[in-house]
């Protein structure tokens, strides 16, 4: 502390020694030239010590270089000269005036200087202040990025446990019993052929089981690395629907399925495999959630100019707001009762890759209420194409533009 003290005094002193400095150094100057300047030029040098003096050191210094500066204009550059006595009464109102300019000026000068430190001092506050909060926002992403992490990884681990130990275990079992069967000496009890399609039944549906699981998790890890690739091809979109339900056929069977497709519909240039993909995911949830020998209905409609609008929807319970958003995170399961359960029937990975496949093409994903009032709508959109065939039709078949209803069973 007394250091510190020292160094303002020695500081504060400097100040006042180069105000007198500037004032002697420039009195020094303008002594030669008495005689050839007048006293409005000597007053301005003047003025411009005690303004160089208040921007550099401070308002105090400049009132001094102020008293020194009249002194020595008094005394130097008004007759008589070498004197304080002034003869002539306009040199009275002449050193007043130069006095009362010389301390305004150090005045504002010094205040601007202040006023300049201390905009310096705010802008370098919020800097920092700026800093600090990005690296409060760092350290909040890490940590929310983490938790994130976390949560994902329970619920990977949660699917992974449910989702390939249990067709893993069906495998299992199924070919231990095989085995057995085939090495079983005993006729009486060997297995009949029903028996052992049952077994192969159940062994091929667990392998199918895990197939689309990991063809799953490659899929989210593809879309999250941006690394989607789609090879968009001009076709029907009837055709399209009737390939994933072609595929959800053993899905749907216990369902009566509604088809309406307008008429005129234009084909559309997308990747016909995915958005299949797409169509038989919400066929696979609507049979998983809506009640046996319900309708569950597929219609496809354009929406604007260029874009085509393909829905599925069921009588179930439905949705609630509140999930509907979260239905689409990647190992989030939702139970018919619109709750999380961990237990629901899928993987949790379905509508997370409809998702990521619907927006590839550029195309938006959502849910709402079933038109009747209950159950779950779920709506996509694809665009249409930029070539001139997207205006084709499909077909001018007034089949195509009623309801069509066919039953599984």
């Amino acid at each position: 502390m007394a250091a510190i003290w020292k160094e303002l005094w020695n500081r504060q002193w400097s100040s006042y020694l180069l105000a007198t400095l500037g004032v002697a150094a420039s009195t020094t100057l303008l002594v030669p030239l008495r005689g050839k300047v007048n006293s409005t030029t000597i007053g301005f040098v003047f003025l411009l010590v005690v303004l160089f003096t208040a921007i550099f050191r401070g308002s105090k210094p400049a009132l001094l270089a102020s008293a020194l500066g009249v002194l020595a204009f008094n005394f130097f550059f008004l007759p008589p000269f070498h004197t304080f006595t002034i003869a002539d009464p306009q040199n009275w109102v002449a050193l007043t005036a130069f006095f009362i300019t010389a301390l305004a000026v150090g005045q504002l000068s010094a205040r601007a200087k202040h006023q300049a430190d201390e905009a310096e001092a705010g802008r370098v506050e919020i800097r920092r202040l700026y800093e600090d909060l990005q690296n409060a926002f760092e350290r909040a992403s890490e940590a929310e990025a983490l938790k994130r992490s976390e949560r994902l990884k329970s619920a990977l681990l949660d699917a992974v446990t449910h989702d390939i130990r249990t067709p893993l275990t069906s495998i299992k079992a199924s070919a231990t019993l095989l085995l057995e069967d085939r090495e079983s000496s005993d006729q009486m009890e060997r297995l009949g052929p029903n028996e052992q399609q049952a077994l192969l039944q159940v062994i091929t549906h667990g392998a199918d089981r895990l197939d689309r699981f990991v063809e799953g998790i490659v899929d989210l890890a593809r879309i999250d690395a941006g690394e989607m690739k789609l090879y968009r091809n001009w076709g029907a979109v009837e055709d399209i629907i009737d390939a994933a339900l072609a595929q959800a056929e053993p899905l749907t069977r216990k369902h009566k399925i509604g088809i309406a497709i307008d008429e005129e519909l234009p084909v559309v240039r997308v990747d016909a495999r995915a958005v299949s993909e797409v169509i038989y995911t919400l066929l696979d949830n609507a049979g998983k959630y809506a009640p046996p020998e319900t309708l569950i209905t597929i219609d496809a409609r354009r929406v604007g100019d260029d874009l085509i609008e393909i829905a599925v929807e069921d009588q179930g319970p439905g949705i609630p707001p509140n999930l509907r958003q979260r239905v689409f995170e990647r190992f989030y399961r939702a139970a018919s009762n619109g709750e999380a359960d961990g237990r629901a029937g899928g993987i949790g990975m379905g509508l997370a890759i409809a998702k990521g496949i619907v927006e590839a093409h550029g195309g938006h994903i959502r849910i709402e209420d079933g038109k009747s009032g209950h159950g779950a709508r779920v709506a996509f959109t694809v665009p249409v194409g930029d070539d001139d065939r997207s205006e084709v039709s499909t077909g001018s078949g007034s089949d195509r533009a009623s309801l069509r209803f066919e039953s599984s069973s």
